[in-house]
Protein backbone atom coordinates (compact mmCIF):
# COMPACT_ATOMS: atom_id res chain seq x y z
CA UNK A 1 0.00 0.00 0.00
CA UNK A 2 1.27 3.43 -0.97
CA UNK A 3 -0.30 6.31 0.99
CA UNK A 4 -2.08 8.93 -1.09
CA UNK A 5 -2.80 12.57 -0.26
CA UNK A 6 -6.45 12.68 0.82
CA UNK A 7 -9.11 10.45 2.35
CA UNK A 8 -12.83 11.14 1.96
CA UNK A 9 -14.52 11.46 5.37
CA UNK A 10 -18.28 12.02 5.25
CA UNK A 11 -18.15 14.53 2.44
CA UNK A 12 -14.84 16.20 3.31
CA UNK A 13 -11.31 15.52 2.09
CA UNK A 14 -8.90 14.98 4.97
CA UNK A 15 -5.13 14.56 4.89
CA UNK A 16 -4.08 10.90 4.95
CA UNK A 17 -2.48 11.12 8.42
CA UNK A 18 -5.46 12.97 9.89
CA UNK A 19 -8.13 10.43 8.93
CA UNK A 20 -8.37 8.97 12.43
CA UNK A 21 -11.18 7.69 14.66
CA UNK A 22 -11.77 7.69 18.41
CA UNK A 23 -10.36 4.78 20.39
CA UNK A 24 -13.86 4.02 21.71
CA UNK A 25 -15.50 3.92 18.28
CA UNK A 26 -17.98 1.05 18.34
CA UNK A 27 -16.64 -0.21 15.02
CA UNK A 28 -13.14 -0.47 16.50
CA UNK A 29 -14.31 -2.12 19.70
CA UNK A 30 -16.72 -4.62 18.15
CA UNK A 31 -16.19 -4.66 14.38
CA UNK A 32 -19.57 -3.09 13.66
CA UNK A 33 -18.99 -1.86 10.15
CA UNK A 34 -19.28 -2.82 6.50
CA UNK A 35 -16.80 -2.24 3.72
CA UNK A 36 -15.96 -2.80 0.07
CA UNK A 37 -12.87 -3.37 -2.03
CA UNK A 38 -12.89 -1.72 -5.46
CA UNK A 39 -10.25 -1.24 -8.15
CA UNK A 40 -9.66 1.52 -10.66
CA UNK A 41 -7.54 0.82 -13.73
CA UNK A 42 -5.53 2.93 -16.13
CA UNK A 43 -6.95 2.53 -19.63
CA UNK A 44 -6.19 4.23 -22.97
CA UNK A 45 -9.24 6.42 -22.35
CA UNK A 46 -8.34 7.39 -18.81
CA UNK A 47 -8.89 6.01 -15.34
CA UNK A 48 -11.86 3.65 -15.04
CA UNK A 49 -13.39 2.15 -11.90
CA UNK A 50 -14.42 -1.47 -12.39
CA UNK A 51 -18.09 -2.17 -11.63
CA UNK A 52 -18.26 0.80 -9.28
CA UNK A 53 -22.03 0.95 -8.93
CA UNK A 54 -22.31 -2.77 -8.17
CA UNK A 55 -19.74 -2.42 -5.41
CA UNK A 56 -21.56 0.49 -3.82
CA UNK A 57 -24.86 -1.36 -4.13
CA UNK A 58 -23.29 -4.25 -2.23
CA UNK A 59 -21.95 -1.87 0.43
CA UNK A 60 -25.46 -0.54 0.88
CA UNK A 61 -26.88 -4.08 0.99
CA UNK A 62 -24.29 -5.11 3.60
CA UNK A 63 -25.31 -2.15 5.75
CA UNK A 64 -28.98 -3.13 5.50
CA UNK A 65 -28.14 -6.73 6.34
CA UNK A 66 -26.41 -5.68 9.57
CA UNK A 67 -28.93 -2.98 10.42
CA UNK A 68 -26.49 -0.09 9.94
CA UNK A 69 -28.27 3.08 8.76
CA UNK A 70 -26.31 4.21 5.72
CA UNK A 71 -26.02 8.01 5.65
CA UNK A 72 -25.07 8.21 1.95
CA UNK A 73 -26.90 7.06 -1.15
CA UNK A 74 -25.29 4.73 -3.66
CA UNK A 75 -25.10 7.52 -6.24
CA UNK A 76 -23.44 9.84 -3.73
CA UNK A 77 -20.85 7.17 -2.92
CA UNK A 78 -20.21 6.61 -6.62
CA UNK A 79 -19.44 10.29 -7.10
CA UNK A 80 -17.36 10.48 -3.91
CA UNK A 81 -15.20 7.64 -5.23
CA UNK A 82 -14.61 9.36 -8.57
CA UNK A 83 -13.82 12.68 -6.90
CA UNK A 84 -11.42 10.96 -4.51
CA UNK A 85 -9.48 9.54 -7.44
CA UNK A 86 -9.38 12.95 -9.11
CA UNK A 87 -8.25 14.74 -5.94
CA UNK A 88 -5.44 12.24 -5.42
CA UNK A 89 -4.45 12.21 -9.09
CA UNK A 90 -4.54 8.41 -9.21
CA UNK A 91 -4.54 6.64 -12.59
CA UNK A 92 -5.00 3.23 -10.97
CA UNK A 93 -5.96 2.47 -7.40
CA UNK A 94 -7.46 0.20 -4.82
CA UNK A 95 -10.46 1.87 -3.16
CA UNK A 96 -11.71 1.06 0.34
CA UNK A 97 -15.02 2.56 1.52
CA UNK A 98 -16.00 1.74 5.11
CA UNK A 99 -19.16 2.64 7.02
CA UNK A 100 -19.01 1.97 10.74
CA UNK A 101 -20.33 3.03 14.12
CA UNK A 102 -18.28 5.73 15.81
CA UNK A 103 -17.92 6.60 19.51
CA UNK A 104 -21.13 6.83 21.50
CA UNK A 105 -22.44 3.57 22.84
CA UNK A 106 -20.04 1.41 24.80
CA UNK A 107 -22.19 -1.69 25.17
CA UNK A 108 -23.00 -4.21 22.47
CA UNK A 109 -25.99 -2.26 21.12
CA UNK A 110 -24.57 0.43 18.80
CA UNK A 111 -27.84 2.32 18.30
CA UNK A 112 -26.70 5.52 20.06
CA UNK A 113 -23.44 5.71 18.10
CA UNK A 114 -23.14 7.82 14.93
CA UNK A 115 -22.48 6.09 11.62
CA UNK A 116 -19.31 7.33 9.94
CA UNK A 117 -18.22 6.71 6.35
CA UNK A 118 -14.61 6.92 5.20
CA UNK A 119 -13.16 6.16 1.78
CA UNK A 120 -9.49 5.75 0.85
CA UNK A 121 -7.87 5.27 -2.54
CA UNK A 122 -4.24 4.29 -3.00
CA UNK A 123 -1.95 2.43 -5.34
CA UNK A 124 -1.85 -1.33 -4.78
CA UNK A 125 -0.02 -3.79 -7.00
CA UNK A 126 -0.77 -7.50 -7.31
CA UNK A 127 -2.20 -8.70 -4.00
CA UNK A 128 -0.38 -12.03 -4.17
CA UNK A 129 2.66 -10.58 -5.91
CA UNK A 130 3.50 -10.59 -9.60
CA UNK A 131 5.22 -13.95 -9.26
CA UNK A 132 2.03 -15.43 -7.84
CA UNK A 133 -0.02 -14.08 -10.74
CA UNK A 134 2.36 -15.53 -13.31
CA UNK A 135 3.36 -18.84 -11.70
CA UNK A 136 0.65 -19.53 -9.16
CA UNK A 137 0.51 -19.61 -5.37
CA UNK A 138 0.62 -22.33 -2.72
CA UNK A 139 -2.43 -23.05 -0.58
CA UNK A 140 -3.62 -25.27 2.25
CA UNK A 141 -7.03 -26.32 3.49
CA UNK A 142 -7.50 -24.44 6.72
CA UNK A 143 -8.53 -26.03 10.00
CA UNK A 144 -10.79 -23.01 10.51
CA UNK A 145 -14.26 -23.36 8.97
CA UNK A 146 -15.86 -20.54 7.03
CA UNK A 147 -18.53 -18.57 8.92
CA UNK A 148 -21.96 -20.09 8.43
CA UNK A 149 -25.37 -18.67 7.58
CA UNK A 150 -26.50 -19.62 11.08
CA UNK A 151 -24.00 -17.36 12.85
CA UNK A 152 -23.12 -14.51 10.46
CA UNK A 153 -24.16 -13.15 7.06
CA UNK A 154 -21.56 -14.56 4.64
CA UNK A 155 -23.11 -12.70 1.71
CA UNK A 156 -22.34 -9.34 3.39
CA UNK A 157 -18.96 -7.71 3.96
CA UNK A 158 -19.15 -7.09 7.70
CA UNK A 159 -15.90 -5.94 9.30
CA UNK A 160 -16.02 -8.14 12.39
CA UNK A 161 -16.72 -11.34 10.52
CA UNK A 162 -13.35 -11.09 8.78
CA UNK A 163 -11.60 -12.26 11.97
CA UNK A 164 -12.58 -15.66 10.61
CA UNK A 165 -10.54 -14.96 7.47
CA UNK A 166 -7.64 -13.58 9.50
CA UNK A 167 -7.38 -16.82 11.46
CA UNK A 168 -7.28 -18.87 8.26
CA UNK A 169 -4.73 -16.59 6.58
CA UNK A 170 -2.45 -16.52 9.63
CA UNK A 171 -2.55 -20.29 9.88
CA UNK A 172 -1.63 -20.70 6.22
CA UNK A 173 1.22 -18.19 6.27
CA UNK A 174 2.69 -19.59 9.50
CA UNK A 175 2.64 -23.06 7.91
CA UNK A 176 4.59 -21.80 4.89
CA UNK A 177 1.72 -21.35 2.40
CA UNK A 178 0.54 -18.25 0.57
CA UNK A 179 -3.18 -18.67 1.10
CA UNK A 180 -5.89 -20.69 2.84
CA UNK A 181 -8.83 -22.59 1.39
CA UNK A 182 -11.78 -22.79 3.77
CA UNK A 183 -14.45 -25.46 4.14
CA UNK A 184 -17.93 -24.69 5.43
CA UNK A 185 -19.60 -26.32 8.43
CA UNK A 186 -20.75 -29.27 6.33
CA UNK A 187 -17.22 -29.92 5.08
CA UNK A 188 -17.81 -28.70 1.52
CA UNK A 189 -15.51 -26.20 -0.16
CA UNK A 190 -16.30 -22.55 0.41
CA UNK A 191 -13.66 -19.95 -0.49
CA UNK A 192 -10.22 -18.57 0.31
CA UNK A 193 -9.52 -16.17 3.15
CA UNK A 194 -10.76 -13.31 0.99
CA UNK A 195 -11.13 -14.79 -2.49
CA UNK A 196 -13.56 -16.99 -4.37
CA UNK A 197 -12.52 -20.46 -5.51
CA UNK A 198 -12.65 -22.02 -8.97
CA UNK A 199 -11.44 -25.40 -10.18
CA UNK A 200 -11.19 -26.91 -13.63
CA UNK A 201 -11.60 -30.59 -14.47
CA UNK A 202 -11.85 -31.86 -18.04
CA UNK A 203 -12.32 -28.33 -19.32
CA UNK A 204 -15.38 -27.73 -17.09
CA UNK A 205 -15.13 -24.98 -14.46
CA UNK A 206 -16.76 -25.45 -11.06
CA UNK A 207 -17.20 -22.99 -8.21
CA UNK A 208 -19.05 -23.24 -4.86
CA UNK A 209 -22.54 -21.69 -4.79
CA UNK A 210 -23.85 -18.95 -2.49
CA UNK A 211 -25.36 -21.60 -0.21
CA UNK A 212 -21.84 -22.82 0.65
CA UNK A 213 -21.22 -19.65 2.68
CA UNK A 214 -19.23 -17.67 0.13
CA UNK A 215 -19.29 -13.97 -0.50
CA UNK A 216 -20.74 -13.65 -4.00
CA UNK A 217 -17.76 -11.78 -5.36
CA UNK A 218 -18.08 -9.22 -8.13
CA UNK A 219 -14.86 -10.47 -9.71
CA UNK A 220 -16.27 -14.00 -9.40
CA UNK A 221 -19.41 -12.94 -11.26
CA UNK A 222 -17.34 -11.17 -13.91
CA UNK A 223 -15.18 -14.24 -14.56
CA UNK A 224 -18.20 -16.54 -14.74
CA UNK A 225 -19.87 -14.30 -17.31
CA UNK A 226 -16.70 -13.83 -19.35
CA UNK A 227 -15.94 -17.55 -19.50
CA UNK A 228 -19.51 -18.54 -20.35
CA UNK A 229 -19.58 -16.01 -23.16
CA UNK A 230 -16.52 -17.79 -24.59
CA UNK A 231 -18.30 -21.13 -24.51
CA UNK A 232 -16.67 -22.45 -21.33
CA UNK A 233 -19.03 -24.45 -19.12
CA UNK A 234 -19.14 -23.03 -15.59
CA UNK A 235 -21.05 -24.87 -12.89
CA UNK A 236 -22.03 -23.61 -9.43
CA UNK A 237 -22.31 -26.64 -7.16
CA UNK A 238 -21.25 -28.09 -3.83
CA UNK A 239 -17.70 -29.42 -4.04
CA UNK A 240 -15.92 -31.93 -1.82
CA UNK A 241 -12.46 -31.28 -0.43
CA UNK A 242 -11.07 -34.22 -2.35
CA UNK A 243 -11.93 -32.61 -5.66
CA UNK A 244 -9.12 -30.12 -5.03
CA UNK A 245 -6.56 -32.92 -5.30
CA UNK A 246 -7.81 -34.21 -8.63
CA UNK A 247 -8.45 -30.86 -10.34
CA UNK A 248 -6.55 -29.98 -13.50
CA UNK A 249 -6.48 -26.30 -12.53
CA UNK A 250 -7.42 -24.15 -9.55
CA UNK A 251 -7.64 -20.38 -9.39
CA UNK A 252 -8.88 -17.73 -6.99
CA UNK A 253 -10.65 -14.47 -7.76
CA UNK A 254 -11.19 -11.22 -5.91
CA UNK A 255 -10.92 -7.47 -6.32
CA UNK A 256 -7.45 -7.37 -4.77
CA UNK A 257 -6.34 -10.78 -6.08
CA UNK A 258 -7.98 -10.38 -9.52
CA UNK A 259 -7.40 -13.86 -11.08
CA UNK A 260 -4.68 -15.75 -9.21
CA UNK A 261 -3.63 -19.31 -10.18
CA UNK A 262 -3.01 -22.00 -7.56
CA UNK A 263 -0.04 -24.25 -8.26
CA UNK A 264 -0.11 -26.30 -5.06
CA UNK A 265 -2.73 -27.41 -2.53
CA UNK A 266 -1.74 -29.15 0.72
CA UNK A 267 1.73 -29.77 -0.79
CA UNK A 268 0.17 -31.55 -3.76
CA UNK A 269 0.93 -30.15 -7.20
CA UNK A 270 -2.12 -28.90 -9.10
CA UNK A 271 -2.18 -30.15 -12.69
CA UNK A 272 1.16 -29.47 -14.35
CA UNK A 273 2.31 -27.18 -11.55
CA UNK A 274 1.55 -23.92 -13.32
CA UNK A 275 -1.43 -21.95 -14.62
CA UNK A 276 -3.47 -24.03 -17.07
CA UNK A 277 -5.21 -22.90 -20.27
CA UNK A 278 -8.58 -22.10 -18.69
CA UNK A 279 -6.92 -20.11 -15.91
CA UNK A 280 -4.92 -18.17 -18.49
CA UNK A 281 -8.10 -17.54 -20.48
CA UNK A 282 -9.80 -16.21 -17.36
CA UNK A 283 -6.83 -13.96 -16.61
CA UNK A 284 -6.67 -12.63 -20.16
CA UNK A 285 -10.40 -11.99 -20.42
CA UNK A 286 -10.51 -10.23 -17.08
CA UNK A 287 -7.47 -8.10 -17.93
CA UNK A 288 -9.04 -7.09 -21.23
CA UNK A 289 -12.34 -6.26 -19.53
CA UNK A 290 -10.81 -3.94 -16.92
CA UNK A 291 -8.65 -2.28 -19.59
CA UNK A 292 -11.70 -1.43 -21.69
CA UNK A 293 -10.72 -3.74 -24.54
CA UNK A 294 -13.99 -5.71 -24.59
CA UNK A 295 -16.78 -3.64 -26.10
CA UNK A 296 -19.49 -5.96 -24.76
CA UNK A 297 -18.49 -5.12 -21.19
CA UNK A 298 -17.95 -1.38 -21.42
CA UNK A 299 -20.81 -0.84 -18.96
CA UNK A 300 -18.59 -2.33 -16.27
CA UNK A 301 -16.32 0.72 -16.44
CA UNK A 302 -17.00 4.13 -14.89
CA UNK A 303 -14.51 6.75 -16.04
CA UNK A 304 -13.29 9.55 -13.82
Amino acid sequence: MEPSSKIWVDGEFVDWDDATVHFLAHGLQYGTGVFEGIRAYKTPEGTAVFRLHEHMLRLNASARAYGIPMPWTVDQLDEACLELLRVNGLESAYIRPLSFYGAGAFGIDPASSPVLTYMAAFYLGSYMGEDGVQKGITTMVSSWRRISHSSFIPSAKGSGQYLNSVLAKQEAVSAGFDEAIMLNDSGSLSEGSGMNLFMVSGGVVSTPPASSGILEGITRDSVIRLLRAEGVEVRELDLARGSLYTADEIFLTGTAAEVTPVREIDRRVVGTGGPGPVTRKAQDLFSDAVAGKLSDYREWLTFT
